[in-house]
């Protein structure tokens, strides 16, 4: 399988930690049910691939996501690798007691820096959503829990338009307050620029928030997900969320396409010389059966290039 030739650059990260998200923000939006079977073979399919962080599915409620109704199933059933991260989803303290029941050591909440999105998607304020997430954040950490928090709408809204980048940094190190280890910063429509993510990731600088407790979480609705990608490394990055084959897509914002697709960030990855630890030609593997299951071929232009699909 081919592979790209590999040209470093000292002033990038040497390693990148991929999280993927394609298990739950991949296929939350399928409008036909995956098996929970085939749910659980993408689990262990991207495992073997090489990737550490696998983000599994989420337990918000299943009349929103019906897609990810069967997250009690399939992580009763799937096997979770020991040295492996398995994050879930976590809305309120009903989802925290689900994932402590089933024994889970990651979770993540989704915030918004709009307001409007914060009424479509959690059916509160901004304030009121943070008041909501306080006591998951803190029942978490005193069972031990890693907790993630997502901030959506940095780079700009279906409904209000551009995005202030101090209301995006006022809502980040809010979530970040209330005990989260890390920060990821998403471009849930895909309308930002590599100046943008450059603006957006000083700011956050100037506001204590180093790029050590951040991550980047890019679509690709205007073909700016891997520019931006490399805009963050230049900035210190080395969290990327992406999602194998490109699947993915947020059910609450129509223009919100496919993810960042894994296989085209290692791509650059490799040839930039920055380790992730993935098998690409596994990957792409992956994608192609995941693909199959779904009916219609990957959008990853590696995986198009490398399968010949």
């Amino acid at each position: 399988m081919r592979s790209p030739q590999r040209v470093p650059r000292a002033d990038l990260p040497d390693r990148v930690t991929i999280w993927e998200v394609g298990p739950r923000d991949g296929l939350q939006n399928e409008a036909g049910t995956v098996p929970v079977g085939v749910k659980a073979e993408f689990l262990a399919r991207l495992a073997d691939a090489g990737l550490t962080t696998i983000e599994a599915t989420s337990f918000v409620h299943p009349k929103w996501v019906p897609q990810l109704a069967d997250a009690e199933e399939l992580l009763t059933t799937a096997e979770r690798r020991p040295g492996l991260r398995y994050p879930v989803l976590v809305p309120n303290e009903r989802g925290l007691d689900r994932a402590l029941a089933l024994g889970v050591r990651d979770i993540a909440i989704f915030g918004s820096a709009t307001e409007t999105f914060a009424s479509r998607n959690l059916n509160r304020t901004v304030d009121e959503s943070l008041a909501m997430f306080a006591p998951v954040v803190a029942r978490a950490r005193d069972a031990g829990l890693d907790v993630r928090a997502y901030v959506s709408m940095c780079f700009g809204d279906p409904w209000e338009g551009d995005v202030p980048i101090e209301q995006v940094v006022s809502v980040g190190t809010r979530l970040l307050g209330l005990g989260c280890s890390q920060l990821s910063l998403g471009d849930t429509i895909g309308v930002g620029t590599p100046g943008h993510v450059r603006a957006l990731l000083a700011a956050f600088a100037d506001a204590g928030v180093g790029a050590e407790r951040l991550a980047v979480h890019f679509h690709d609705t205007y073909g700016q997900a891997l520019v931006n990608t490399l805009a963050a490394l230049e900035c210190g990055i080395t969290t990327i969320d992406a999602s194998a084959g490109g699947l993915g897509g947020c059910p609450y914002a129509k223009n919100a396409t496919g993810n960042l697709a894994t296989e085209d960030l290692v791509w650059m990855l490799d040839g930039l010389g920055i380790e992730t630890g993935v098998d690409l030609g596994r990957l792409v593997e992956t994608s192609v059966w995941m693909a199959g299951h779904l009916g219609r071929p990957s959008p990853s232009r590696v995986v198009q290039a490398l399968a010949g699909t």
